[in-house]
């Protein structure tokens, strides 16, 4: 391993040009060549969190990159996560742990207390790696927002870091976005770029190149890669995932997933993508929904609101109804889960205010409370019950691992039923988790489908309820998928990027 202490910054100009995928490629190029490197975001705005080993909670996008960098995940790499769960306010994480539900306004006001944890972060992550690759958000010409900036510029400053702007081709006005951007920066913030990279290109690179020398000419910036319009399958950083767009064709096996407008963790549904011979919706109308093999109820920062939006637009009975009247299975998962009992009631006003009837579907009652339960676990499907129950027949025995993450408490109103054991990593606890009726079951599990039996027996048993013979089943290893995936991306960007100039600019030459 390479020992060398040097960072760099990737911006961007605008949300969802690819600094995530960027940045993850780049680190895994460096631990390619044999450094020590970790990602670092000091906030994140996302729905799709993730419990570290020390019960912390942080964003998906940065445990995407330390996968792609062959480390474990840690808090530190992503010290500030604001969560959505109004129009206008987010639940604020630091260091891991719940400090409030904010305003927009309240939280801008506040951002500059936070710093000493940012550097704290980065000063642990500094002392264990030799490169740090630290993500922006959004795009630094927000000059709105200057004086409260302390994921761009501003920590660029903080950090004495260099940066890459980053510029998404596929838009249109890919000069336009690097040009104006670096123009509206302050003089001392535009010495901090040291290179553009214009991504998601398709065509001909040979025609960039006379607007390439303008671009030059203009602002004495180099481009340092042209990276191609490329798909590849690595878990997506929020609600503006391609992978959300419905239009995708049913196959042999046709999964569903309801597009919640505060839905969370959809990468708890990756894994089945991956699986020959099925299909992966993400519908929010019910003209997409159709009569799918299995319906996913997904996690959401609003349980509440979502249901109350799933009974307004018909879809809360259009789902019961293919529960009850078709060979359609329901799976809930943490908030999808709660929404399938008999009633919610948050009595601290946490998502919404009181109390409101749930679907009904399964015989529980939640409650929410101000302490969140995070927590890794381990666990396996009951044994077969004597009712005969289709689900337990096919799924006894599964295992499974992952994580929970939620506020609300569920109790069972029957006592029977319980889906599964499960044993929390941090003290051994054991406890029993979601439960089962009929065609329907929940679990507020994250992470089910990733590693262990049970993703691969659940799509047994709906290959089996439709009497097809599933050819395409092995045991797949999804962390041995997921890098092979991280290793095409590092070859892309290696092939079409200065790899050199960045290594320079970083400090390493």
């Amino acid at each position: 391993m390479i020992h060398m202490k040097g960072n760099i910054m990737i911006q961007g100009t605008m949300s969802n040009v690819g600094k995530s995928l960027f940045t993850a490629g780049l680190l895994r190029v460096l631990v390619q060549d044999g450094f020590s490197a970790a990602p670092f975001k000091s906030q994140n705005m996302a729905l799709n969190s993730y419990i570290t080993a020390e019960g912390l909670e942080m964003g998906r996008a940065q445990v995407m990159q330390a996968e792609a960098a062959g480390i474990l995940p840690e808090a530190a790499m992503n010290p500030i996560l604001l969560k959505p769960n109004s129009e206008m306010g987010s639940q604020v994480i630091v260091n891991g742990e719940v400090v409030g539900n904010m305003k927009a306004v309240e939280y801008m006001h506040r951002k500059k207390e936070y710093i000493p944890h940012i550097l704290a972060a980065y000063e642990k992550l500094k002392q264990k790696y030799s490169v740090i690759v630290i993500e922006g958000a959004g795009s630094p010409a927000e000059i709105n927002l200057r004086e409260y900036d302390i994921v761009n510029m501003g920590l660029a400053e903080l950090l004495d870091a260099p940066v890459l702007l980053i510029g998404d081709i596929d838009r249109g006005g890919v000069f336009a976005q690097l040009y104006g951007t670096v123009a509206l920066l302050e003089e001392q913030e535009r010495k901090r770029v040291k290179g553009f990279i214009m991504n998601k290109f398709r065509g001909d690179e040979q025609l960039l190149k006379p607007g390439i020398r303008m671009l030059y000419d203009k602002c004495r910036i180099p481009v340092a890669g042209v990276i191609p319009y490329t798909e590849l399958d690595i878990d997506d950083e929020d609600s503006m995932a391609e992978r959300l767009l419905s239009g995708r064709r049913p196959e042999l096996i046709d999964i569903a997933v309801i597009r919640l407008p505060h839905i969370s963790n959809f990468t708890d549904f990756n894994p089945l993508e991956t699986i020959e011979h099925v299909s992966l919706r993400y519908v929010s109308t019910l003209r997409e929904l159709g009569v799918p093999d299995l319906i996913l109820l997904p996690g959401t920062k609003n349980t509440m609101h979502d249901l109350f939006w799933m009974r307004e637009n018909g879809m809360e009975k259009k789902i019961k109804q293919l529960v009850h009247e078709s060979s359609s299975l329901l799976m809930g998962i943490c908030g999808g889960f709660q929404m399938m009992g008999e009633e919610l009631m948050d009595p601290h006003c946490l998502e919404w205010e009181g109390h409101m009837q749930g679907m009904g579907l399964l015989p529980l009652q939640t409650i929410f409370k101000e302490m969140k339960v995070r927590s890794r676990i381990t666990g396996e499907i009951l044994p077969v019950r004597s009712s005969g129950n289709q689900i337990y027949q096919a799924l006894s025995g599964s295992t499974f691992s992952g994580y929970e993450i939620h506020m609300g408490r569920t109790d069972s109103l029957a006592g029977v039923g319980r889906l599964a054991s499960i044993v929390h990593q941090d003290d051994g606890t054991r406890q029993l988790d979601g439960y089962v009726s009929g065609n329907c079951m929940g679990t507020y599990v994250h992470g089910i489908f990733e590693s262990g039996t049970f993703r691969n027996n659940l799509i047994q048993l709906l290959f089996d309820r439709k009497g097809l013979v599933w050819k395409g089943r092995k045991e797949v290893d999804y962390l041995t998928y997921k890098n092979s995936q991280y290793d095409l991306l590092a070859d892309i960007v290696r092939e079409h990027t200065d790899i050199k100039a960045i290594y320079h600019m970083i400090g390493m030459s």
